[in-house]
Order: C-alpha cells, then structure tokens, then sequence
C-alpha cells in the first residue's frame, strides 16, 4: 500500500540566469509568513521545501502569482522523482494516487534551456498513454476545481509533479507568453510592451483602457518601438527622444517627435497613458516617474526599470517600497504589479494604474 504523499515544496519556474533572484524572493515570503525551508534550484527553477514536511500550501497560497515578481509559475509539489528509463510512467501514476490529487488538465514542462527543450519528443511520446491511466484511476476528471497537473521534467529520468489552483497560476505553459515579432515594428522592443498589457490588463478591458484617440506619451522612443504598438490602438502620441524616429510611423500622422530629455520634459496636458523603457539607474527612472504619477500627468504607466548585475531582487523591491511610499505620502491611490516579462532581459516592467 502506498502511503501519502504531502506537497511540502514550493516550486517556480524563472529565466534562467534569475535563480538567485527568483530564490530570493521566496524566501522573503516565506520569512514574512515564518514558515523555515530549505531551499534548491536548477536551472530556470527554484524551489522551497518546508523543513517540517508539512504542506506548503498555506505559504503558497498566501504568496499569491500576481505579486510575484521573478516567478513564470507558482506550485505546490510533492519530492521530485527519479525514473527508470525502463517504466517512467508507473512512478509518476503511484505518486498521484498516493497524494490523492485529482485534476482537469495535465501540463507537461520542462526549464527554458536547450536540454529542457531535448526532452519535446519523449514528452509527445509519454502523454497520451499516462492521460489514459489517470483517467481509468479517477485522478484525471471533469469537474475537479479546475485544478491542473504539473509535470515538470529537468531530465530524462527525473520529474516533479505540481499542483496549481485558478486564480494563483500562470495560465500559460511554462509561465511563457509566446508572442509573434511585427514585421513592421521598428524593433523588437515593441514586445515587452505588448506583452505588459496582456500581462497587466485584462483582455476584456482593452477597448475602454487601451482605445483609439486616447493620449500617451513615449519617453526615450526612438527608434519607436513602443510607440508603435500606440499607434496600432489609435493613440496620439508624443515621442520624446534626441534620436530619430522610425520614417514609416512618423508618416501615420499620430506621432509628435519631441527632441527633448525624457528626464525633464513636462506634458501639455493630462495624458492617459506613460510609457519609458530608458536604460538608466533604476533610481533616477523611478524618480521621473514618480514626478508623473504624483502630479497625475498620466492615468496609467509602463515602465522598465534596468537592474544590476547582483541583488536585482534587493534593488526591485527597494524600487517599489519608494515608489508605493511616496504616492501614499502624497495621497494618491494606485494599483502597482511588476513582473519579470518573458521578452524581459536585464529588466522588469512594472504596471501603475491611478485611482480616480
């Protein structure tokens, strides 16, 4: 008989080359609920193990998805298992029925390195027969809570399973957002902002907050890739840049080249929107930014901040500790998320929506 088995560990995926950070941050969770771990990683995933081996779900669920910064993924998971190359499936069909886990969805997933994806064509190879078996166990059904199963293969021969629960996952496969480059884009920054609004704003709210002849001004623009993706909702924009500016979206009529210091230069007007992807300090970005949302120049804002090489955790969360302090000083309300995007390097973007 088989006995069962507790989700003590607290798994995320992350970029590869952010363990660190990504580490960090769980652990500044965990020690705000003072809940003691052991921490591992690999690369593109950490994860926490209550040193009790008592389950991890209260901390997990307490730590919500949308206030992670660093994480792609957020699960509950049980101790990872090593295969036999000659019956992977019977370990993997024995851990279920041991945690009594029933689910609506299997996700098979593997890191974001070379070797995870080796692993596509044992994976393909894999699914259909294990689906088969936890559906004629009962553990694979309609109507469990929605509920999704994880399994996250590092190798071959080694997986984790992963519990995740609505409302506090990623609801894409390996926390990525895939998202096709516009050929027409003056370059491939245009994606971060792209991806920043489906990150930050629900879909069916895009026609009243991302919507044609509303104003936004694009600081640091050129050559014009967020401007673009403006444009492409109908925006006016004001493009502030020493630099020159795409010829083909200038030629719209929906841009105003500014030659200006984005540092300093004031609007003319409330806009609703700021967007700034500036390669500077954090903190002088932070600063320039502050000064719109205190002053209420704009409605909503976008910005990336740049990070050093180490302590980026340290640096975002001293960032965002400033920025919700001075506007609670100056009695302004807002909505504040950052995420570490997919299309994100050496940078995460944060979203500030102001109350009315």
């Amino acid at each position: 008989m088989v006995s069962e088995t507790v989700p003590a560990s607290w798994l995320v995926y992350c970029r590869p080359g952010f363990e660190h950070d990504a580490l960090a941050e769980l652990q500044h969770h965990a020690a705000l609920n003072k809940v003691s771990c052991v921490a591992s990683h690999g690369e593109g995933w950490v994860s926490l193990n209550r040193a009790d081996g008592e389950p991890i779900n209260d901390l997990h669920r307490q730590a919500a998805f949308n206030k992670l910064i660093f994480a792609r993924q957020s699960l509950a998971a049980l101790p990872a298992l090593t295969l036999s190359r000659d019956d992977r499936l019977t370990p993997i069909l024995e851990q279920v029925k041991a945690s009594h886990w029933s689910f609506e969805e299997i996700w098979h997933e593997t890191p974001d390195t070379n070797d995870g994806k080796a692993l596509a064509g044992l994976i393909k190879a894999l699914t259909k027969p294990l689906e088969s078996m936890l559906k004629k166990r009962g553990a694979l059904r309609r109507k469990a809570g929605a509920r999704q199963l994880h399994i996250f293969w590092t190798a071959g021969d080694r997986v984790q399973l992963g519990i995740s629960f609505p409302g506090n996952r990623s609801e894409l496969i390996n926390g990525i957002r895939r998202l096709r480059s516009p050929s027409r884009a003056p370059s491939r920054s245009t994606l971060k902002l792209e991806e920043a609004w489906h990150e930050f704003i629900p879909k069916q709210e895009w026609d009243q907050r991302l919507s044609p002849h509303m104003t936004a001004a694009d600081l640091g623009a050129a050559p014009g890739g967020w401007t673009w993706q403006l444009v492409q909702k109908g925006m006016y924009v004001y493009a502030i840049d020493n630099g020159p500016m795409n010829t083909e979206l200038m030629a719209s009529g929906q841009v105003e080249h500014l030659k200006e210091d984005g540092f300093t230069w004031e609007p003319p007007q409330r806009l609703d929107w700021l967007v700034c992807d500036i390669v500077d300090k954090p903190m002088r970005v932070l600063a320039m930014v502050e000064r719109w949302l205190v002053r209420r120049w704009c409605k909503e804002a976008v910005f990336n901040l740049k990070l050093p090489m180490k302590k980026r955790w340290e640096e975002v969360g001293k960032c965002l500790s400033h920025l919700e302090s001075s506007l609670h000083q100056a009695g302004v309300k807002s909505q504040m998320r950052c995420r570490h995007l997919y299309h994100d390097r050496e940078e995460v973007t944060v979203h500030v929506r102001l109350g009315n």
